[in-house]
């Protein structure tokens, strides 16, 4: 049965329609928010995932041109793989749904959000992020919501929720929030060096709305809500748990306890062959292959277990580190010699190289996309190889994790980069992680700061990442202990990494992962105070002992800049026909060129007499002739009263035979060729536009090459 409704959100008419499209899928529904339309569907498989550990959820942001009235500039002119932006999205929209399943679900469930217009004022992110948590709650997949999101901008001072194009382009918070009626359950945000107070106010802000949308969908739930089907559980058998722990959980205990990773994982393999072989002796061979996955989830319950409890009852880590210490830090810059910036991050058994590289700013990406941005200047890659956590694959290319990372990064940084105006380059920084043993996105975040100083960008402030954990009480949440700069395991076993990144000033980026049912303000708010000391500690007392600024001076490789602006009605003249004049001005000089539609020209060259040669040739050709005024010139043809002399930008003028020197000349020849250079003076431009030259005075100035 066709159903729509509708709320106010943000001063902006909210629309959920049911029942006229998808009929098929286990949930469905249509959401309008301005004009934009996302149309978002939920399936469950009927059977559980054999052979998998986890809940196995896949959410699909899908984007087609069409909704901006774009036809796909590929060759095939249709839609290929996910864009960045579209994988960020899924991203954000799997993260506060996940929590909120059971944890011992094991059908396989797929979220899809298909965009089919968009108003660039109303934000296909959020319309999706809401009508997932609508379908998921019509539909009969087991699900603990509802839940909702909303942006969070703050503009001259104010913040404002689901801003739209304008307000977005003039504010210094780019804020994804997602939550639930009692708490917070995902954060996601790029800014301006927001101080904590302001960012956690936006938070707050942002919740209130979350909340009347939360109240929203529960509404149509109890109206046209399906009833939720039943499903084998894949929890763990309490029987096998409790006779494996009374025999080994103080081996456990102390198994975990090492400061090594490698160790502690040495650790957990001797103990697990220690209980399967108990188990062997008990059952016999074929009855332990059978109770083999059940062993496993037991022993990893019994190691989860023994981890948490140890922070959570004696506030006491596996390394042994105090609660808020963070692990022993070290970095090197200048690492490598032929590229334009370098450095080597380690904080404990986590280890980021990270390179920065400046080019063109033809070289900038091009973006192919449902948003207004056409291209970026700033890149940031991330790679997550094997080999760091010392695993034997084969790399498959970056997923949406290492995708997610830089991106993260990449947010973190640009607040601090140069205007193109101040500092004319692409840029492009990739961070590859060598170790890890969690954190490594944060790690990423202090070497690519570094590797930016070392490659003379001029940044405003250097910028450091950290991350908290949390450690949370099942029979109460309000007893909890909170972690700074948490290892794989603590991340693992934990509730929450929280991840920020920052200068000393203020915020630049977070990203938030949780396990449980949400935050509250209390915990972020700790979270932001813990993550602060931490950057501070980080900057002043690692980083800019290593490297206090930026470079002066850009690497000997890097390709030197020369930025000039000339009239755009000129810029044609610089081209010529079929690129004849620029192309010729690069074969001499071995320089790259790149001009823009307002007049702006950069020249790029590693040989700065190249680049002063290329600009001289392009000032010659947008000069305007004036009388008296001295220009370089070639002579392009001779005849027996003197030399004509190619001034640039067809521009040609006459140095007669007695105005070559002082002294009386017989022959043009006697003096020049065709294709010397000669300095020339203005003498005269007549009523036809002619252009008279003299020599005279300026014999022996020489021409530089």
């Amino acid at each position: 049965m066709f159903k729509t409704y509708s709320m106010d959100l943000a001063g902006k008419m909210l629309t959920i329609e049911t029942g006229k499209m998808a009929g098929l899928a286990n949930g469905s529904c249509l959401v309008k928010y301005g004009e934009t339309a996302v149309l978002v569907n939920v399936t469950a498989s009927k059977e559980p995932k054999e052979g998998i550990d986890f809940f196995p959820l896949s959410v699909d942001y899908e984007e087609r041109l069409y909704a901006v009235g774009k036809i796909p500039g590929s060759f095939q002119k249709r839609e290929g793989k996910p864009s960045e932006k579209a994988i960020l999205i899924s991203r954000a929209i799997d993260r506060p749904l996940r929590p909120l399943f059971p944890k011992d679900l094991r059908n396989d469930v797929v979220v899809s959000c298909l965009v089919l217009s968009v108003d660039q004022d109303s934000s296909p992110e959020v319309c999706s992020m809401i009508g997932a948590a609508a379908a998921l709650a019509i539909s009969d997949i087991p699900f603990n919501g509802p839940t909702a999101g909303v942006n969070v901008g703050y503009v001259d001072g104010n913040i404002v929720i689901n801003p739209n194009a304008e307000q977005k382009e003039k504010s210094d918070l780019n804020l994804t929030l997602a939550g639930t009626m009692e708490k917070i359950t995902m954060i996601e945000a790029g800014a301006n060096e927001i101080p904590n107070e302001i960012m956690l106010q936006a938070i707050k802000e942002g919740h209130k709305e979350i909340k009347k949308v939360c109240e929203f969908i529960t509404v149509i739930q109890k109206e046209i809500g399906k009833p939720k089907f039943e499903y084998p559980s894949f929890k763990v058998d309490e029987t096998l748990y409790e006779e494996i722990a009374q025999k080994y959980k103080e081996e456990m205990y102390q198994a975990v306890q090492a400061v090594d990773k490698t160790d502690r994982d040495e650790n957990i393999e001797k103990l697990t062959e220690k209980i399967e072989n108990y188990f062997l002796e008990k059952w016999g061979e074929e009855e332990l292959e059978n109770q083999k996955t059940g062993i496993a989830d037991a022993i990893y319950k019994l190691e989860k277990k023994c981890v948490r409890e140890m922070i959570l009852k004696e506030h006491k880590r596996v390394d042994g580190r105090k609660l808020d210490e963070i692990r022993p830090l070290s970095c090197e810059v200048g690492l490598l010699p032929r590229v334009h910036g370098s450095a080597l991050f380690t904080r404990g058994q986590t280890q980021v190289l990270s390179v920065a590289t400046l080019g063109m700013t033809s070289e900038e990406q091009i973006l192919d996309g449902l948003d207004e941005e056409e291209s970026k200047r700033y890149m940031h890659h991330y790679n997550f190889p094997a080999y760091s956590v010392g695993e034997a694959r084969a790399s498959r290319g970056p997923g949406r994790r290492e995708i997610g990372h830089g991106a993260l990064a990449e947010k973190a940084l640009v607040p601090v980069l140069p205007s193109e105006e101040e500092f004319p380059y692409t840029i492009r920084v990739v961070s590859e992680v060598l170790s890890s043993n969690g954190s490594t996105s944060q790690a990423s975040i202090c070497g690519s700061t570094l590797a930016l100083m070392d490659a003379g960008v001029p940044i405003k402030r250097p910028v450091a990442g950290i991350s908290t954990g949390l450690v949370t009480d099942e029979e109460n949440p309000d007893n909890y202990v909170m972690l700074t700069d948490i290892q794989g395991l603590e991340d693992f076993f934990g509730d929450m990494d929280f991840k920020v990144g920052g200068t000393e000033k203020g915020i630049t980026a977070i990203q938030v992962d949780i396990k449980i049912d949400g935050l509250t303000y209390n915990i972020i708010e700790e979270a932001f105070e813990r993550t602060k000391n931490a950057r501070k500690y980080i900057l002043d007392e690692v980083m800019l002992k290593q490297l206090p600024e930026p470079r002066k001076e850009i690497s000997k490789y890097a390709p030197k800049i020369i930025h000039i602006t000339i009239d755009p009605e000129k810029i044609r003249d610089v081209i010529g026909s079929g690129g004849k004049v620029i192309n010729k001005i690069i074969a001499e000089t071995g320089v790259k060129i790149d001009i823009e539609d307002d007049g702006k020209v950069f020249i790029y060259s590693t040989d700065s007499k190249a680049g002063e040669k290329a600009l001289r040739m392009i000032q010659d050709i947008v000069r305007e002739i004036e009388v008296g005024e001295i220009y370089e010139g070639t002579v392009a043809r001779i005849v027996p009263f003197g030399a004509f002399i190619d001034l640039g930008g067809d521009k040609e003028g006459l140095l007669h035979i007695s105005k070559i020197s002082r002294k009386r000349i017989e022959k043009v020849e006697d003096v020049f060729k065709i294709g010397d250079k000669v300095m020339v003076k203005v003498n005269e431009i007549d009523d036809q536009g002619r252009i008279n030259l003299t020599r005279i005075g300026l014999e022996g100035i020489e021409i530089e090459e």
